[in-house]
């Protein structure tokens, strides 16, 4: 079984609360974009359960990578129903990269077993696991635009059409560790009711709508700062910050895009 994790990108995140259990509260809106990771699972022989990895380099054991995560875990939630795997993850999606691809790849992943075992779990046991991986992997199992609150697995869909618009995201070789953004973050309430996005043109969003990791972000690599200056310079409606960064990314009118002269080596997905 054969399936292609993809990325998405925020518009607009806002940190509004340090929570008792170190987490944090937010909101934010979650928008898939196909730019994709490749994902496949087949009976192991006699190995007793294998794991390839090809494509971008990926970083720890592999007893850490969440798509072994998410097998151990239905492996030990269904003893006997779930048999030994050999899996092959091709990595596209950069990491570090605030597009959510190690989250996508344990969601596909979950939903894979879920169908190739005939385990039939339901959508909401389906989100716990989901959640016990990280914060943002249940949205990929909606995988539609959707407003996100609490940690960003209270998810809300929402209708928006970008059809008239192009995306252009750039990844810099640049990796953000997660932990080290939320410590330079002082919550606060969100400056804009993710919710009514939609209501508003992207070529609107420019003032208005705002990611609070880019300040902290931004102060520790300037050259995001100037990527994201040249996508505004180069036609875009709008341009930020994907999480918690390193990527950007600029919305233009159908089939335009941003001609970059940057001093540091990116890496480009361009959504028609």
């Amino acid at each position: 079984m054969l399936s292609f994790p993809n990325a998405k990108i925020n518009f607009g995140l806002y940190v509004t609360r340090k929570r008792d259990d170190g987490y944090h509260d937010l909101e934010t809106f979650f928008y898939p974009v196909p730019y994709c990771d490749a994902l496949e699972i087949l009976p192991a022989g006699n190995s007793g359960g294998t794991m390839a990895l090809t494509g971008l380099p990926v970083a720890g054991d592999t007893e850490k990578n969440l798509v072994w995560k998410a097998y151990q875990l239905l492996l030990r939630e269904y003893p006997g129903q779930v048999k030994p795997l050999d899996i092959h993850l091709h990595k596209v999606i950069p990491m570090g990269a605030g597009m959510g691809g190690g989250s996508a790849d344990a969601a596909f992943m979950l939903d894979m077993m879920n169908t190739h075992f005939g385990l039939g779990i339901d959508k909401e046991t389906l989100g716990a696991y989901a959640l016990e991986l990280g914060s943002d992997c249940p949205f990929f199992l909606l995988n539609k635009p959707a407003f996100a609150g609490g940690r960003g697995e209270r998810l809300e869909p929402v209708a928006l059409d970008l059809s008239a618009y192009s995306i252009q995201i750039v990844c810099p070789s640049i990796h953000v560790g997660t932990a080290d953004a939320f410590r330079n973050i002082v919550p606060a309430p969100a400056g804009f009711d993710l919710r009514q996005l939609a209501t508003l043109r992207p070529e609107d969003w420019r003032g208005r709508i705002a990611n609070d990791f880019e300040v902290p972000v931004f102060k520790l690599h300037p050259v995001l700062q100037t990527i994201k200056d040249q996508l505004y310079a180069g036609g875009a409606v709008y341009a930020s910050m994907s999480g918690s960064g390193s990527s950007l990314y600029g919305i233009f009118p159908k089939g335009q895009r941003a001609v970059l002269d940057l001093p540091i080596v990116c890496s480009e997905h361009y959504c028609a």
